[in-house]
């Protein structure tokens, strides 16, 4: 009955403005950008395939020389007929039937051919410019996804760029042979007649004039039209994700009316655009008519004076068709040209993206690392202004295992996070084995590394590909070990396939405890000397939790290891618990030790379960 509702009553759906969410997060803040310098950045481009491009412009125009002199032939073959004697030449005329026909049958064949390479370097284009963005998106800062829509961004690698694609193979060669066109028909206008090619160029500024005009009015929409498919994808890729959510919190309506809100607003830009670039068509048409029936009149005056010849007339009507045709193809591709700039106008804004800084020259290598971490006055802030850390200052002896506790947002997470170098430092150092971090490329440093993350992230493939993922070259036997340290084993062997079922990151075929469970195996397998688990026993039952947690007190032997936890039963063993609050370490220290303190963590036991039992409910620490 819901879903009828929702479906009867979605024309009846207010629109968002007074929402918020969805609406506002996807608002249009961007404004048009200069599209000649984003037409000459996608011919710059272009140019890296100059050679099949050059050949192609020059079979064009070897094409458009070709039909230069049809009109000319045709005003020939109407003056072998002599209108004194009512006599034709018809040898003179077969001969120049037989020469169109050639003309015609050339360019046909050239037009064939240079289409074939054009869509082969099209398509090689669009080939780079994917990659060029996906290579791209490898190495933006997270800051950048972290203030994204990930659907947004997808519609850029996809909508926009096959927007590119369409456009470029359609009018590429068009536009040379329409300047050439448009070149040669002038010249041979100005040979056949000055007077009349005075009478041609009385449309011209009336093309500019309209050109100018509806070029800066559809721009804007057609930029818009692209912002808001991809808000919509944004929108369509959140849901589908959060699907669950949705249904369980009753939140159909909204969704619906936040994509119709959206939705109304595409439609608004992407009709506002069509209406725009669909005049231009049409004025062309009537201006051309009117130069067409200008020249004739002319033309027509003039040949009845005996000035110029029939066969010219028509030749000069011919050409002036010529003239105007290539000026009307441009009217006619014009929302496609629009459309495609304002695409590589999105495109080039993600290419245009800070990248995460460079390495520096002259490197450390880390062989054989021990795990000695130190942060020394640390401060870090997302967003100016707003410190996340500050003045942080702590060392850990290789192999000690520190756990971090907090309140939520205090800033546990960021510390691993800085440690991993998947942010920049605003102010201090972090060392590793004495060596600063920044010291050390990034694919050494994050070598040294074994993580499990909050949020479980599989990828695309067999549970033995998974698992695999942080040691490319482990053996299966390595991989079921792992997965046997894991506790993962027992529900991969009880799977149809076993190790070669196929998961990926989106779908429930695994509960979120099994994933978790493929987490821990993956950073077992690493074998890295720092192990970081961020709440990496959240997602599982209690019996499955102490299983893990002795595979963990195995996997944490001679390493150095960060645990993040808010179970704090998971953490009590650890050799050094730092409190973390307000961007500071409230306290540090063993948890005997801050027990008797009775601070921050003394607190926060007893809160969550009362200290007599958290010390009964805990199993004896293994020595």
């Amino acid at each position: 009955m819901a879903e009828n509702n929702i479906s009867k009553n979605y024309e009846k759906m207010p629109n968002l403005g007074k929402m918020g969410g969805g609406r506002e997060r996807f608002a249009l803040t961007a404004k048009p950008k200069n599209s000649k310098a984003t037409l000459l950045r996608l011919v710059k481009t272009f140019m890296l395939w100059r050679k099949s491009f050059l050949l192609a412009v020059v079979l064009t125009l070897i094409s458009s020389t070709v039909s230069l002199f049809t009109p000319l032939l045709l005003g020939k073959a109407i003056n072998t007929f002599n209108t004194k004697t009512n006599r034709v030449d018809t040898s003179l005329l077969r001969v120049i039937l037989i020469a169109l026909v050639l003309c015609y049958l050339a360019s046909w064949i050239i037009d064939t051919l240079t289409g074939v390479l054009m869509t082969k370097v099209t398509q090689k284009l669009v080939k780079y410019i994917r990659f060029q963005f996906f290579s791209k998106l490898q190495r933006i800062s997270l800051n950048f996804y972290d203030t994204r829509s990930h659907g947004d961004t997808m519609s850029r690698i996809t909508n926009d760029v096959d927007n590119i694609s369409s456009t470029i193979a359609q009018t590429t060669t068009q536009l040379v042979a329409s300047i050439f066109s448009v070149t040669g028909a002038f010249v041979m206008m100005l040979v056949l007649s000055p007077i009349l090619t005075l009478v041609a160029m009385v449309s011209i500024p009336f093309f500019l004039i309209l050109t100018k005009t509806i070029a800066s009015r559809s721009r804007k929409y057609f930029l818009g039209q692209q912002q808001k498919l991809g808000a919509l994808n944004g929108v369509v890729e959140e849901n589908i994700v959060g699907l669950k959510m949705v249904k369980a919190f009753n939140r159909q309506q909204n969704v619906l009316a936040d994509f119709k809100s959206i939705n109304n607003e595409l439609c608004s830009y992407s009709t506002k655009a069509q209406i725009w670039s669909g005049f231009m068509m049409p004025f062309m048409n009537v201006i051309n008519n009117i130069s067409f029936a200008l020249i004739a009149c002319a033309g027509g005056i003039l040949s009845i004076k005996g000035m110029i010849t029939v066969g010219v007339v028509v030749s000069f009507l011919t050409y002036s068709k010529q003239f105007g045709q290539p000026l009307n193809n441009i009217a006619g591709m014009f929302n496609n040209i629009q459309s495609a700039l304002a695409g590589a106008e999105r495109v080039f804004e993600i290419m245009d993206e800070e990248e995460e800084s460079p390495d520096k020259s002259g490197l450390k290598e880390m062989i054989n690392p021990k795990g000695e971490v130190e942060f020394r006055n640390v401060s870090f802030s997302y967003n100016t202004g707003r410190p996340v850390l500050r003045n942080i200052n702590f060392k850990v002896n290789s192999g000690e295992v520190v756990a971090l506790v907090g309140e939520t947002g205090a800033g546990k997470t960021t510390i691993v996070n800085l440690l991993t170098r998947f942010y920049e430092l605003d102010q201090g150092e972090i060392l590793i084995d004495n060596t600063d971090i920044t010291d050390i490329s990034r694919k050494n440093l994050r070598s040294c590394f074994s993580v499990v993350l909050q949020d479980t992230c599989l990828f695309t493939g067999t549970i033995y590909d998974n698992i695999r993922y942080s040691r490319p070259s482990a053996s299966g036997i390595e991989v079921k070990e792992a997965a046997k340290l894991a506790h993962a084993d027992e529900f991969i062997s009880r799977l149809p396939k076993g190790y070669d079922t196929i998961v990926t990151g989106s779908t429930d075929n695994l509960s979120q405890g099994q994933r978790q469970l493929l987490a821990i195996a993956r950073a077992i397998l690493c074998n890295a000397p720092i192990l970081i688990l961020d709440e990496a026993t959240s997602s599982v039952d209690t019996k499955t939790e102490k299983e893990i947690q002795q595979a963990l007190l195995l996997l944490m032997n001679n390493r150095t290891s960060f645990l993040i936890a808010h179970r704090l039963s998971t953490i009590r063993d650890a050799d050094k618990i730092m409190v973390i609050g307000n961007g500071e370490i409230l306290e540090s220290g063993t948890h005997a030790d801050l027990m008797k303190n009775k601070g921050d963590y003394y607190k926060m036991v007893i809160s969550q379960m009362g200290y007599d039992d958290f010390q009964t409910t805990l199993p004896a620490k293994n020595n």
